[in-house]
């Protein structure tokens, strides 16, 4: 069986996660101790007590998912012997991706945890609080083509473009305020359910340019190494494994579509995988991976007795 490790991005995070992996394994408290140095701040204690505010602003949320992922990863490999090099790939959604190469020992934990930080100050500082949006196309006639069309009609009233293609049914525009508004309209017109997400920037658009600018000068002073499992790339939906390479493609993705459904189908028919793991908070994307992959098996590892009982099944 080819497996691949997927790691959850932000929407993922509530209040107690990583509590019991803390309790139950040392190694956890390691890592969650390690990104509260790294940042200089409390984090885990957030992650813990809350509340459910702090954490879910964008520069709280993206390191401590990260956290939660690595403390999972860290915890398999020193309990039970199961590493990283179990997989044949590695792919993570939107700040997801820092938590595969760390996990694949590309990126080292407490730089993940700084470009996180970072990352999340950056897209907030981007476009100011209210001027974007973004929305989740949802139903049986939300795909790519109408997502497509509907952004179209809204980008008459400013930017307003494709920023997530999780899977059929669920597809995320983002971009100015007037324009996502515009664009909900025209995707009802064409049959489709729409939501305003409760989101504090509009990511992956053109809007975020100046947070891609920052990440470029972080990213490139950082230090990464070629990852011990390649990573399926959000802007490409395909594998990388050159350090130079994946710098460049990180700083596309603040920008860039994350092109979910087609990495986990490239995953499945070009990588040969059947089964994905899903390290770290929730269990959203072992949903999708089912949705997208009806025959692989979904596995979410995020309580301590999901790491046994995945371990067991190897």
């Amino acid at each position: 069986m080819s497996l691949a490790f997927i790691f959850p991005g932000q929407g993922s995070q509530a209040v107690g996660m990583g509590a019991d992996l803390a309790e139950a394994f040392s190694t956890a408290r390691e890592v969650f101790q390690e990104v509260d140095d790294a940042l200089g701040q409390r984090l885990f204690r957030l992650m813990r007590e809350g509340p459910e505010d702090q954490l879910t602003l964008t520069e709280n949320a993206q390191p401590a998912l990260m956290a939660v992922s690595m403390a999972v990863m860290r915890a398999l490999q020193s309990e039970f012997g199961v590493g990283v090099e179990k997989a044949a790939f590695v792919a993570g959604h939107s700040l997801g991706e820092y938590s595969a190469l760390a996990a694949a020992g590309s990126l080292g934990l407490a730089d993940a945890a700084r470009l996180l930080k970072l990352r999340g100050q950056a897209m907030q500082r981007a476009v100011p609080v209210g001027a974007g949006a973004m929305a989740s196309l949802i139903g049986p006639k939300a795909d790519v083509a109408l997502a497509e069309a509907a952004a179209e009609a809204g980008s008459a009233k400013g930017v307003c473009v494709v920023a997530n293609d999780n899977n059929q049914g669920n597809v995320v525009i983002s971009g100015d305020k007037a324009a996502v508004d515009a664009a909900i309209e025209a995707a009802k017109a064409l049959g489709a359910r729409a939501i305003l997400l409760n989101v504090s920037a509009p990511f992956h658009c053109p809007l975020m340019q100046p947070a891609a600018e920052e990440m470029a000068e972080a990213l490139a002073e950082a230090r990464i190494a070629a990852p011990r499992a390649p990573l399926v790339a959000n802007v490409t939906a395909r594998p990388v494994h050159d350090p130079d390479e994946i710098r460049r493609l990180l700083v596309e993705q603040v920008t860039g579509r994350v092109r979910w459904r087609e990495s986990m189908g490239w995953l499945a028919d070009a990588g040969g995988v059947t089964r994905f793991v899903e390290a770290g908070a929730g269990k959203v994307l072992s949903g999708m991976a089912k949705r997208i992959v009806p025959d692989a098996e979904a596995t979410p590892l995020n309580a301590p007795a999901d790491l046994e009982a995945f371990a067991s099944s190897l």
